[in-house]
This record gives C-alpha cells, sequence and structure tokens, in this order.
C-alpha cells in the first residue's frame, strides 16, 4: 500500500505541473456517462497450508501469472472544478474469476480445498486533468470487492477488499461517445479460512478437515482495459 500511495503522489504532481501549459475545457468532458469495458487481467496467487493433527504428507498448489480476458461495465460523473481539472468519480463491474486450489497427497478426498474469487466491483474516484478539447489524462484512486466462494470442509472467508491504482487517458468525441484507455493493479487483502472437521472421509480415518488446519492466500491483479460509452 505504501508503494501504491507513491505513485499515486507522483501522478498527482505530475498532472499539477501539466497544467500550467494546457489550453482546454473542462466542459466538454462533464456529466454522466456509461461505458462497456474490455480488460486484460494477470492474477498473482500465493497460497499456504499450515497446522492439522496428523502427519500426512500434504502439498499446495496455486493458480500464479495467470492471464485472461473479461467484461465489465462501469458508469460515472465528472464533475469540473475549474477549466482543466475535473473531478471523476463512479464505479465498474467485472465479470471474471480466478481460483486458488489446495490439494492433499492423501487419499481422503476431503482434504482438498478451492477458493474461487469473482464478481469484481470497483468504487473510484479520478482526478483529471484536460489535455484539449478532446483528450484527457486522469490517475484513478480506487475501492475494490470481489466475492469469495469455497468448495471443500472449509470456513466461507467471507469477501475480498483491496485498494486500486490505475492511470489512463480519456478521449471524448462531439457525439458524446468517448474511449478510454487504461492500466492498473489491485492490492487484496489476505484469504483466510480454517477448516470444519464436519465432511464424511473417502477412506476412513477422522471427517474432513482439521479445525487446526489453516488456509491462506494473497491475490494481487495487475490489468489494461479499453472502454468505450456515452456521455450524456
Amino acid at each position: 500500500m505504501k508503494k501504491i500511495n507513491t505513485i499515486i503522489a507522483a501522478c498527482t504532481l505530475m498532472l499539477v505541473s501539466m497544467s500550467t501549459s494546457a489550453i482546454s475545457d473542462s466542459s466538454n468532458f462533464a456529466g454522466p456517462y456509461i461505458g462497456l469495458q474490455g480488460s486484460s487481467i494477470g492474477a498473482g496467487v500465493a497460497g499456504r497450508q499450515s497446522g492439522g493433527v496428523d502427519t500426512v504428507n500434504e502439498s499446495t498448489t496455486a493458480s500464479v501469472g495467470k492471464t485472461g480476458l473479461a467484461v465489465g461495465y462501469e458508469a460515472g460523473y465528472a464533475i469540473p472544478v475549474g477549466s482543466m481539472f475535473l473531478l471523476d468519480v463512479g464505479g465498474t463491474f467485472i465479470d471474471g474469476a480466478l481460483s486458488l486450489r489446495s490439494s492433499s497427497t492423501d487419499i481422503a478426498g476431503t482434504d482438498d480445498v478451492k477458493f474461487v474469487v469473482s464478481d469484481f466491483y470497483t468504487i473510484y474516484a479520478a482526478p483529471t486533468l484536460v489535455l484539449s478539447d478532446t483528450s484527457s489524462l486522469y490517475v484513478k484512486i480506487a475501492k475494490s470487492e470481489a466475492a469469495v466462494a469455497v468448495q471443500g470442509d472449509i470456513t466461507d472467508p467471507g469477501s475480498l477488499s483491496g485498494d486500486t491504482f490505475a492511470v489512463g487517458t480519456r478521449t471524448v468525441l462531439d457525439s458524446g461517445i468517448f474511449i478510454r484507455a487504461e492500466a492498473g493493479m489491485t492490492d487484496y487483502n489476505a484469504i483466510t479460512s480454517s477448516g470444519k472437521g464436519t465432511a464424511v472421509p473417502t477412506s476412513g480415518g477422522p471427517g474432513g478437515i482439521s479445525a487446526n488446519k489453516n488456509f491462506n492466500a494473497d491475490a494481487d491483479l495487475a490489468y489494461g482495459a479499453i472502454s468505450i460509452g456515452f456521455r450524456f
């Protein structure tokens, strides 16, 4: 988070310094808008399992460095702050998922667990510098959340939340149609869960996953996105 705050401060300073040479009109960008977003997402996931009451040899596997395409939606409102600045506030929803699977080498299938993270929501504020009558540059600061589902004899870890930082450009045509290009990253909080010990084993022995066994996963996202929409 400290690294993200440093980058945000540097980019905000860049916007302020560039404003002295910009000749533009913020009213061309002001008002409500909606858009359709296409994203290329890179997911980094680190997972761990620890604890337990037996001596079974176990291992953890995780989906790390995977990329994929996702479709999202955005809506917002750009508020003029002087002739060359705007404050863009809004939200996005991305329909996509990433997963972390932890598997035991024991033949008891109840030791296998899986986390699935999906339905990514973001609420953002984007200080924007207008560069010309059609082009603008912005930094985006956002709060992001996602749903977490589990498979296996483990407790539900609840939703996932994190901080998002992005930079991008937005071009608005006279017709109101706009094109946005953006790159960003999200640092999510850790997923934590533990065994419940309630599932029926497939090959004898104690039932399910011991309550003393803990599962942890850290998820980070990097993305590039192109949005096409309409400013009203």
